[in-house]
């Protein structure tokens, strides 16, 4: 029986938390040479649009994710990671996610990741996410893509 994974709003600088963000960072610099922690700096801000959120099952992490403002109206998705694919732990994570960013105002949903990862590719594509135009300090980047996701009930 496959559990359905808790999510948690956490604190990212949690020694319990860290784990999981230290695992993704490895996982990404082994993939793409970039550990993705350089846009992941300013959450300190206390700004009340920014959400992290942790994943466990039986008392392990397993999985984690959050959203920051772009701007008034736009959440970006970053740190998406889920430790043990195919048990819909990124699928819960990115659902309390936009569930959270309704609350918090948030019309939409942009995220960045690489053109070379295709399995993400495809995962937000199952989610709803469109291919956008890359932003923001993507724009010039070739090997960026960027996807985003209206949060409008009614479209």
């Amino acid at each position: 029986m496959i559990e359905t994974p808790s999510i948690k709003i956490a604190n990212p600088d949690d020694e319990k938390v860290l784990a999981i963000t230290e695992e993704l960072s490895e996982n990404l610099y082994l993939r793409f040479g970039s550990d993705g922690k350089n846009s992941f700096q300013d959450w300190q801000n206390d700004n009340s649009k920014f959400v992290f959120v942790i994943a466990e099952i039986e008392n392990e992490i397993v999985g984690c994710g959050a959203i920051r403002p772009i701007d008034q109206n736009t959440g970006e998705v970053k740190r998406m990671y889920s430790k043990y694919p195919g048990k819909k732990i990124g699928q819960t994570i990115l659902t309390f996610l936009e569930d959270k960013a309704i609350t918090l105002d948030y019309t939409d949903l942009v995220l960045e990741t690489r053109v070379k990862n295709g399995n993400a590719i495809e995962f937000y594509q199952k989610q709803g996410y469109k291919v956008i135009p890359n932003y923001g300090k993507y724009t010039d980047l070739p090997e960026a893509i960027c996807l985003g996701k209206s949060l409008n009930q009614n479209s």
